[in-house]
Formats: structure tokens, C-alpha cells, sequence
């Protein structure tokens, strides 16, 4: 896979991850007084840095298979495969309801969302733009 097909899946799987954190930070403000509502996380970015960093940690001995059955010390993880995952917080509560929704922290968490939304569109605004002046 070449570097801009791979940066344009990239922003692109970013943006949507993005675009789910809004609705996830749209639900726990919106639920910012129910009784012991739980607010939500979306996991994406951590788990698509591990993906990547998988392939440039190939040890230095990589063990052979010879079954199908034995557990290899080493397997490149597919940045594909990762899937944004939303994740309760179950353990804090800052309201003497149970709730754990603080509406401040999730405007500023719904703002830098914004800003990296459109700091992602422009990244893939610049790749495009970079095709269009070779192609020129």
C-alpha cells in the first residue's frame, strides 16, 4: 500500500471515529441529569497507535511455527481491523445521584473533537491537494 492511499485511510478512519465521538459527547450531555447514568468514551486513537506501532516492533528473534496451534511471539496487527470502541465509565461519580456526567469537561472534550475534525479535513484537504498539483 502506498503512503497516500494509506494517510487518506487514515483521516478518513479518523474522521469517523470523530465523527461518533460528537454523537457519544452529544448522548452524555444530553443525559447530563439523568439518575445514575453513566457517561460514555470513544476508544480509537490508542488502540490505532498500538496497530501501527506493531509495524516497527518485529523482534529481533522471531520464533518459527511449526503447528498451527503455536502462539507466535510476534504478529503485526492489520491498523484496519481497528474499530472504534465505546467505552463505559463505570467507576467515577461525581453527583450524588450516580451520575458521572460533568457537562464542562464534555463541552471542552466536544471542542477539541471540533478542532480535530477540522484539523483532519484539512490534512486530507493538503494530501488531495498535493495529487492535483503533480498532476498538473
Amino acid at each position: 500500500m502506498n503512503t497516500f492511499t494509506k494517510t487518506v485511510d487514515l483521516v478518513h478512519r479518523a474522521m469517523d471515529a470523530s465523527a461518533m465521538r460528537r454523537s457519544v459527547v452529544a448522548n452524555n450531555i444530553a443525559n447530563a441529569e439523568v439518575p445514575n447514568f453513566k457517561r460514555s468514551d470513544l476508544n480509537f486513537e490508542s488502540e490505532l497507535k498500538r496497530a501501527l506501532e506493531t509495524e516497527k516492533q518485529k523482534p529481533a528473534l522471531e520464533l518459527n511455527l511449526t503447528h498451527p496451534k503455536h502462539i507466535p511471539n510476534w504478529k503485526e496487527r492489520d491498523y484496519r481491523d481497528v474499530e472504534p470502541r465505546r467505552v463505559l465509565d463505570y467507576v467515577s461519580a461525581s453527583k450524588n445521584n450516580g451520575n458521572n456526567v460533568d457537562p464542562e469537561q464534555e463541552f471542552m472534550t466536544a471542542l477539541e473533537n471540533q478542532l480535530r475534525y477540522t484539523l483532519l479535513a484539512h490534512a486530507e484537504t493538503f494530501e488531495f491537494s498535493q495529487i492535483n498539483m503533480i498532476l498538473r
